[in-house]
Order: structure tokens, then sequence, then C-alpha cells
């Protein structure tokens, strides 16, 4: 009977065994390792963006509620809620003079006519201006922003309401602005080398901006993914653009209900991890090239005696009887099977040997 070749032999059985116990604890402990970083990563990655987003954000609120209180004090003066453009016109005038990022100051009745006004120019209807309709509708402070049509330039208009004896509503007070400040602290803002930040109304319109085509044409930003994913409760987002450039960012609302996106490039905001995880990498292949050879060495170790073993225990089958074994001197199981293959072999001859003596005698 002819005996079947060894398909997985001795060798590549104990090789496969010494690289998968060292293998594998190293695979576990390395991809250990990088969820950890990842989320350290992570982590930091946010602290970033949100520090941007937030000092942004504070800015904005701050700017916002110091117009807001001036709009407040100037409508509680008794010559304005008088309601009279005689006496309301020298307030309006002493507003530019002070606050010299405002252009304009006037009040609109509730029927919205114009009343008074800081510029000196005839009166207007803005009853159909949606920071009128907001303090008419009950609102504490109207706003919005717009392009101003003199300077070409993004303009925020923030009206507060006119109150009567009763808190009654007599009129609107209202103010327009250049945010060349806002457009500054926004505009001016550098993470990293591809980082940047804007600024989006309440309708996801765009106040701010790096692009000044967004900024002057105020762009429609409300499908942008970090707005959606601040509506629907996420605190950050990463997201492909239209060339498969993955981004992060994330989004702050400010008091008013104005959004501060901060964005990174993915690649730079998650540089840290990819070097430290490419040199994680090269020191896991380098350490299974080591390992594969220290195993390669004791797999040859452990699996040529036994190879050798079994040549010889083949032969005595085949009745070669005068067979060396190399392995009898070591002190070890396979030693001991050495051994005893040289005492079976020894056994085998000292029998032949008998039967030979036996059929010259029987002759």
């Amino acid at each position: 009977m002819q005996e079947k070749p060894v398909v997985f032999g001795i060798f590549s059985k104990i090789l496969f065994a010494m690289l998968l116990v060292a293998v594998v604890p190293m695979l576990a402990v390395w991809y250990l390792n990088y969820l950890q970083a990842m989320q350290s990563a992570q982590v930091q990655v946010k602290q970033r963006l949100q520090g941007h987003a937030t000092r942004i954000g504070g800015h904005v609120d701050d700017w916002v509620e110091m117009n807001r209180r001036m709009l407040l004090q100037n409508a509680s003066l008794a010559d304005m809620a008088s309601m009279k453009g005689s006496r309301q016109n020298p307030l309006l005038e002493s507003i530019p003079k002070s606050y010299e990022w405002t252009y304009l100051a006037f009040t609109v009745r509730p029927d919205g006519a114009n009343v008074g006004r800081s510029d000196g120019k005839p009166l207007k209807f803005y009853g159909d201006r949606q920071y009128v309709q907001q303090v008419l509708e009950g609102e504490p402070l109207g706003s919005q922003v717009l392009i101003g049509k003199t300077s070409g330039k993004p303009a925020l208009v923030l009206a507060a309401p006119i109150k009567g004896r009763g808190e009654s509503v007599k009129g609107v007070i209202a103010i327009a602005m250049t945010i060349g400040d806002l457009t500054r602290s926004v505009a001016d803002t550098r993470i990293g080398e591809t980082g940047f930040a804007f600024l989006l109304d309440q309708t996801g319109h765009v106040v701010v901006h790096p692009s000044d085509e967004y900024t002057l044409t105020r762009k429609d930003l409300s499908a942008h993914p970090a707005l959606v994913a601040l509506a629907e409760g996420q605190d950050r987002v990463i997201f492909e653009d239209g060339t498969g450039q993955k981004t992060v960012a994330l989004p702050t609302r400010t008091a008013q209900g104005w959004v501060v996106v901060a964005q990174q490039d993915y690649s730079e905001a998650f540089a840290g991890i990819a070097e430290t995880n490419r040199n994680a990498m090269i020191l896991l292949a380098v350490t299974l090239a080591a390992v594969f050879l220290v195993a390669l060495f004791f797999s040859r170790r452990l699996a040529s005696p036994i190879r050798n073993l079994t040549r010889v225990a083949d032969q005595l089958s085949k009745g070669q009887l005068d067979m060396e074994i190399a392995e009898v001197g070591r002190r070890d199981e396979i030693g001991a099977l050495a051994r005893s293959i040289d005492r079976l072999g020894a056994s085998i001859k000292y029998a032949m040997e008998r039967i030979r003596k036996a059929k010259k005698q029987a002759a």
C-alpha cells in the first residue's frame, strides 16, 4: 500500500502554531492602542474646533448684546416714546456719532410708517421688513442680515420695541450696522492649514464666510452637513464634499440663534493619529518579520530531528538495520524517542540474527 504524501507536515504545523501564538496578541495590542489613540485624537480635534467656535460665538453674542442694550436704552427715553420725529431725530442722530459702525438709526410706527431717521433722508415704509415684523409679533429683538445698498457689503439690522404705558408697543427702533468687526473675527480665524470658520443666520444663509463670493451673495448653506447635524442633536460631523475630500466640522449655536461652524480637513485634523498608526504598522511589520524568522528557526530545530527519526523508522521497516541515529544524545522527548527507535533497531537486528542461526542449525 502506497503511503499518502504529507500535505501539512510537522514543520508547517509548528511554524503556523508559533506564528499564531505570537501574532494574535500583537495584533490585539495594536488594535487596542489604535482605538485608544483614535479616541484621544477625536477628543483633541473636538476640543480644538469647539474652542474656535465657542470663541467666535461668544464674540458674536457680546457684540449683539452691546447693541441690544444701546437700543433698549434709547427706546426707554421719553422723547423716543413720544413717537414724534422732531423729538426723536436728535437722539437718532447721536447714535451713529457714538457708535461708528452704525450708519443708520430710525423709528417705525406699528403701521410700518417711518417716523424719524438719523440721516435726514426722506421717510419711507418699513412695514414689510423682517426685523420690524419680528418686533411687532412680540420678539424682544428683531434682526436681519442684508447686503448694504451703498457699501455692497453685509450689514446687520437690529430692532427693539418702543413701549408705552402698560408695556404696549408704540413703535420700533432700529439700527443698521456694518459688521466689519464680526467679519474680521470670523474670516481671520485659521485652524491649521486647511481649517476655517463661518457664521450663518437663523435661516442658514451666510453672514460671514472666508469666501467673499459666499458672503456677498449670502449663500444658502442650510443644507450644510454641520447644520443638519446640529438640527439632529449631533455636536460634530464628518462628511465628504463633491471631490471626495473628508472634512470634520463642529457647529455651535449663538444666543440669538445664529450658528458658528468650525471645520478642518480630516487628513490634517487627524494627521497625528495617521502618523502614529503608520509608525505602529512599520513596527508591527518589523516585529512580524522577526517573529517569523525566530519561528522558522525553532520550527526547523524541532521538525528536522522528527523528520530524521521518521526516515530512520522507515528504513528500519525496510530492513536497513545499520542506521545511525544522531538524536540519541539529546536530553528531551526527541532524544528519548531516538533511543527507543535505536533500541527497536537493535532488537530487530538481534531477532534477525537469531532467525538466521536457527535456519543454519535446521539445515
